[in-house]
């Protein structure tokens, strides 16, 4: 009885933390479900839970508020919150959320602008007058999308607007409801490769004037390419990409952040076992965070001989 009576007391010491990811089909959710593999293992005195959101905007919310311990978010919109701009702070329908800090940038966002092969759709302008998901209500896809269309001249007005999610935009294009959906995700996506295996899909391009006016209106997007095959039948196609990053509350205490870090970086393995993108996971890249990193994760950092640059540093 006195065993099992300190075996309980062990078991009910253990704190639950959330992570904040987005939809079932996407990546974030089989990644962030690596994370909380690695926090019930390697991290003592926790156990992790995924939590299905909207994703990017949403989840930057979650954090802000304390509603969730970490969460993967695109980097344009965590910047956007940090700084008070766009959507967010004064002139935005969102508050600014200066709390938010970086643990480290998990890996890259490809835009994926999807259609069906026999859609006419071949280029950004061909989009006009289409019906085009821009992504779910709530995440950081539309406000990729939302970027790449303004900056290069064409506004909501000009496209039938659906906000739908990856696997909404991907039962929709399989049905003819919609001619083409934005998806902001790692490459494979599942939504998306589920598609692929039943439709003959085209990817469509962002070429290198375009690509070169979306960085121009939000310096967080890098040119990306996918490579040939990376979902059946495509051709290697020009686009763009966003940082993902692993974010946490400045509030979070410093110790979890710091041992959370070390784990995740002794383990990654763990992650990559789940999904490709986690081979992108490595603490070199941290110090690229266009968000100031959290005063454990630097701890980490520079306990293993990284140069944490002083705007990243602010608690």
């Amino acid at each position: 009885m006195l065993v099992a009576a300190l075996c309980f007391g062990a078991a009910s010491a253990q704190q639950a933390l959330s992570i904040a990811t987005g939809g079932t089909g996407g990546v974030y959710y089989p990644v962030g479900g690596g994370y909380a593999q690695i926090i019930d293992q390697f991290v003592d005195g926790y156990t992790a839970a995924v939590e299905v959101t909207n994703a990017s905007v949403e989840n930057v919310a979650l954090i802000s508020r304390g509603d969730s311990d970490f969460a993967l978010v695109l980097a344009d919109t965590a910047l956007a919150a940090y700084e008070g701009s766009g959507r967010f702070g004064e002139g935005g329908e969102l508050p600014q959320l200066a709390n938010l800090r970086a643990i480290t940038i998990a890996y890259t966002n490809a835009v994926h602008i999807i259609t069906l092969a026999d859609s006419g759709i071949e280029s950004l302008e061909d989009l006009r007058g289409r019906r085009v998901s821009v992504g779910a209500p709530g995440s950081g896809t539309e406000l990729s999308a939302e970027t790449i269309l303004n900056a290069n001249g064409i506004t909501y007005d000009e496209i039938d607007v659906q906000r739908l999610s990856v696997n909404e935009t991907a039962d929709a294009l399989r049905d003819g409801a919609i001619d083409a959906g934005f998806w902001s995700g790692g490459v494979p996506t599942g939504g998306v490769l589920s598609l692929a295996e039943t439709r003959q899909i085209r990817i469509v391009p962002i070429t290198a004037e375009e690509a070169a006016n979306v960085i121009a209106a939000d310096s967080t997007f890098i040119r990306y390419t996918f490579p040939a095959d990376a979902y059946r039948g495509i051709s290697e196609t020009s686009s763009v990409g966003t940082p993902n990053l692993l974010i946490a509350a400045a509030e979070m205490d410093e110790e979890l952040a710091y041992e959370f870090t070390k784990a995740l970086f002794e383990n990654i393995g763990v992650v990559q076992g789940i999904h490709p993108s986690a081979n992108e996971t490595v603490p070199e890249i941290a110090v690229d965070s266009p968000i100031p990193l959290h005063a454990g994760a630097i701890r980490y950092f520079e306990e293993i001989g990284l140069t944490v640059p002083d705007h990243l540093r602010v608690d």
